[in-house]
């Protein structure tokens, strides 16, 4: 996506350690005009798709999640990081390892949001290592649900997760595939 690419060279910064910062305008202030674009363009993606349901991990994926979901009229369901006195009954559950926080989450999902009847597309805001993709997935599976795709705002192509998922036949469309980061110069390509 032409206008992601050019937003991400244009106020995106390139830290060490492969880490792309672009809290200006996607997880930390929200560019609702452009996430507008990305919902429009995953649904143009995605259209083939029966979906009913949108997952995605707190916190940053819940934005763009919510944008996305009015261009299916489906749900937003995230997984929580935390068990909470709000959640009742039973949930499905998974470890995840963050890339950015440098931590291990259980994650959890209330049965009462996934179902055998669910269509589910995953959308997230960056695909690195795959660790939280793969945890949504297995809370899919779990719950019976069908995984239809997976919607990636950036995805660090230089990183496996994209690749591991996409050889397990799981449908990743990611929106700009960030090919490499150089946090001396901070240059960044595309595929």
């Amino acid at each position: 996506m032409k206008l992601l690419e050019e937003r991400i060279q244009r106020d995106g910064i390139v830290k060490e350690g492969n880490v792309l910062k672009v809290d200006s305008f996607l997880n930390h202030q929200m560019d609702i005009t452009l996430f507008n674009e990305m919902g429009k363009e995953f649904k143009r993606i995605f259209t083939d798709c029966t979906i009913n349901k949108i997952l995605t991990i707190e916190a940053s994926g819940i934005g763009i999640a919510a944008v996305v979901a009015q261009y299916f009229n489906a749900p937003v369901v995230f997984a929580k990081k935390s068990q909470s006195i709000n959640l009742d009954g039973s949930v499905y559950s998974t470890k995840i390892d963050s890339f950015t926080h440098k931590r291990t989450y259980d994650v959890i999902v209330s049965k009462k949001y996934l179902s055998a009847n669910d269509h589910i597309l995953v959308i997230d805001d960056f695909l690195a290592n795959g660790c939280a993709v793969n945890g949504l997935v297995e809370l899919i599976e779990s719950s019976g649900a069908t995984l239809e795709g997976v919607g990636i705002v950036i995805e660090k192509g230089f990183q496996d997760g994209g690749k591991s998922l996409r050889e397990r036949g799981v449908r990743v469309e990611s929106l700009a595939i960030v090919d490499g980061m150089d946090a001396a110069t901070g240059q960044i390509t595309f595929r």
